[in-house]
């Protein structure tokens, strides 16, 4: 129930300033929103979803991320039963719950008798960043890609998608085409790297999000058979060089399963360090 004076109400064009500075309160954890706040400016038409936010009279002191994602933006876990009704209200077109595992947890234990059973629950996801150039030596072949890259490039992200999430991005409605659209936006903005030998890719990783205070990295992976080399390493360190190095962004980040020891071991080794713990529902 409401207290007095407090409201919840989807956010317009005209909140964007607002909701930008919530996020920016914690803005490396927040850069997903962030980053889709300044590219939308919160227009329904662009964010394919809604953004909605509770206000303790005219401050907005909580939001929350509605489309394919949900995501919560600067929630305690009291809050999150302020948009518990808005979320079931959307719960068809949701296809992952994720944020600080705390939130998380706590709007899940709101919602979870009314929504699908998860098909997968990863509680426990280290949130990393790192703000300064790797001690170790950057990977020289790892580069931004091209266009001419595409048919090498569009396999190893299947590959990564259906290792990671446990299905092929091709049996999404509109099959690889949404995928491959979304691939090559990437290679388009320069946020898709990576090394090729002779077999194809050897390393690849994308920026997924960008905000004048944070780049967040997605899809790291290596080819299976090269697996073991090292290469994860000195291709995240070339990553955070890029990044840093061009000024896209003064913070990596990025967040990774708990149970992926290798990967976090190579994280830690670049230099990345856990600033928070993520958990994420996959529907």
């Amino acid at each position: 129930m409401l207290r007095t004076r407090e409201q919840v109400r989807v956010l317009g064009p005209g909140d964007r300033d607002r909701f930008i500075a919530l996020a920016e309160q914690d803005p490396v954890v927040n850069v997903f929103a962030d980053y889709r706040a300044r590219l939308t400016n919160l227009d329904e038409r662009w964010l394919g979803g809604q953004v909605w936010g509770r206000f303790e009279g005219e401050e907005l002191v909580a939001g929350c991320h509605l489309g394919a994602n949900l995501v919560p933006v600067q929630c305690t876990p009291e809050d999150v039963g302020a948009f518990a009704d808005v979320a079931l209200r959307r719960r068809s077109s949701v296809g992952t719950i994720v944020g600080p595992s705390e939130v998380v947890g706590s709007l899940w234990g709101i919602i979870e008798p009314r929504w699908a059973r998860p098909r997968e629950h990863r509680p426990l996801q280290p949130h990393l960043e790192i703000s300064s150039p790797s001690a170790v030596a950057a990977a020289v072949d790892v580069r931004p890609t091209t266009p001419r890259d595409l048919e090498q490039l569009y396999p190893a992200c299947v590959a990564m998608y259906t290792e990671e999430v446990g299905v092929s991005p091709e049996n999404d409605a509109g099959g690889g085409d949404l995928y491959r659209a979304r691939i090559q936006q990437l290679i388009a903005r320069g946020w898709s790297m990576a090394s090729f030998d002779d077999r194809g890719v050897v390393f690849k990783a994308e920026v997924a999000c960008v905000t004048p205070y944070a780049a967040q990295v997605q899809g790291v992976w290596v080819r299976p058979d090269r697996r073991g080399e090292g290469l994860a390493t000195s291709g995240m360190s070339a990553v955070v060089q890029h990044v840093l190095g061009t000024g896209m962004a003064p913070v990596v980040s990025l967040y990774v399963n708990e149970w992926n020891t290798a990967a976090r071991a190579a994280y830690a080794r670049v230099g990345f360090e856990q600033t928070a713990t993520f958990a994420t529902l996959m529907f």
